[in-house]
């Protein structure tokens, strides 16, 4: 049976207080600092029988589980953001975990006006350990989905926006629209501030916090070469009569973005995923030969080539299953695997490659850390010599998406 800390009881107290005043308690802790099994102690203190747990696909398996070991004595039904349009019941309380990802505005997600429909008149326990990652403007659709939203005297994201954000004129390839990333941070807070219980890992008592390494390695010559004529000619034709293209900013960010790791997408004569160099995937083999590691990847055919070399039967998707193997390889596509996935029994977290968005890269690096882990956490970033990952890297450590901005500004298109 799980035991909850000192903290977590501590945090489930003052999250049933929030509940019982205003339906709404945003546990706004770290990653790993267990946010799961403190909502789950605040659901039953508050008295809930029936409650609706919404979380990440990958996520589900780790969150039956910890329920079953917790001991709590009350009715929980676990299911996924896409199988919403599922959910008809009625329950007592809602869990949303990662609920930033509720956040995208002016117009709301269609996973938003479902769990709007499901949660109308019940108190909400919010869980993410990044709420507003980029922007405070992130904050007004989550707390909509709630029919005791500290917004709810504003009737859409853009008669709140009139009040709390300063609304800039932005030009993007000659088209004008409105910014509304500048949300007014201590008006929104004064607002909403207090439904808010923070948490951080060092509150915890973490003691492993996480190493990173940067590892360049050496592409192709071939690799180069295409990298460089996609940026001179924008599109590519090889003697096969596949075209690669990149002819816009957009296009050409992407394309680069792949061979850089070693894969392309052809676009003609028809669309299709291609491995073109194996050398960062080899050099994670003899590198990190004999540890227990988890690769992350970003692109399909970057998980066809992590496949073609370790060999399919060494590898999993499952992490409960990579937890308890000896010799089993875990692989997860970034964003699909940032969250709500535990693999803190790897010796190293290896990306093969880096994605363009900062709640990718911090949610993901997170995912070898637990408090109880006494051995170094260790984060290994394969990038290619003189290629992209680089300038992403360091877009996405300072919180700010890469952009095709940056990519103009960077590499001067």
């Amino acid at each position: 049976m799980f035991k909850l800390r000192d903290y977590q009881e501590d945090l489930s107290d003052k999250a049933v207080l929030l509940l019982k005043k205003y339906k709404i308690a945003y546990l706004a802790m770290e990653v790993r600092c267990g946010k799961t099994l403190t909502s789950m102690a605040a659901a039953n203190k508050f008295g809930a029988k029936s409650v609706l747990f919404v979380t990440k696909k990958k996520a589900i398996s780790d969150i039956v589980n910890q329920f079953s070991g917790s001991g709590i004595e009350m009715g929980i039904y676990v299911t996924n953001y896409e199988q919403l349009g599922n959910v008809h019941d009625s329950f007592d309380l809602i869990i949303i975990d990662e609920a930033h990802s509720l956040a995208a505005f002016p117009v709301p997600s269609a996973r938003a006006k479902e769990l709007k429909r499901i949660c109308f008149g019940k108190p909400i326990i919010y869980l993410s350990g990044t709420p507003n990652p980029e922007s405070f403007s992130q904050l007004y659709h989550q707390f909509w989905v709630s029919s005791y939203s500290p917004f709810e005297h504003y009737q859409n994201f853009y008669k709140w926006a009139q009040q709390f954000v300063s609304v800039k004129k932005m030009k993007i390839n000659g088209q004008s629209f409105n910014n509304y990333d500048q949300a007014d941070k201590k008006m929104v807070m004064d607002c909403c501030g207090h439904l808010f219980l923070t948490f951080t890992q060092e509150q915890a008592g973490f003691e492993s916090l996480v190493n990173e390494h940067i590892h360049h390695v050496e592409m192709l010559e071939s690799t180069y070469t295409l990298a460089n004529r996609l940026r001179i000619d924008k599109v590519v034709r090889n003697k096969e009569g596949q075209v690669v293209l990149g002819d816009t900013a957009v296009k050409l960010l992407q394309k680069l973005h792949q061979v850089y790791s070693g894969t392309v997408i052809v676009d003609e004569p028809e669309r299709m995923a291609k491995v073109v160099d194996y050398s960062k995937v080899e050099y994670i083999k003899n590198k990190f030969a004999g540890l227990k590691i988890a690769i992350y990847y970003k692109f399909i055919a970057e998980e066809m080539a992590i496949r073609y070399v370790f060999g399919s039967e060494n590898i999993t998707t499952e992490a409960t299953v990579f937890n308890e193997s000896t010799n089993l390889i875990f692989i997860s596509q970034i964003q699909s695997g940032r969250e709500g996935v535990n693999i803190s029994t790897a010796d190293a977290l290896i990306f093969l490659n880096i994605d363009f968005s900062a709640v990718s890269y911090w949610q993901a690096r997170a995912r070898i850390q637990t408090k109880d882990r006494v051995k170094e956490a260790n984060i290994h970033w394969i990038f290619s010599k003189g290629g992209i990952e680089d300038k992403i890297y360091e877009a996405v450590m300072n919180k700010k998406d890469y952009t095709t901005y940056h990519f103009k500004k960077d590499f001067n298109i």
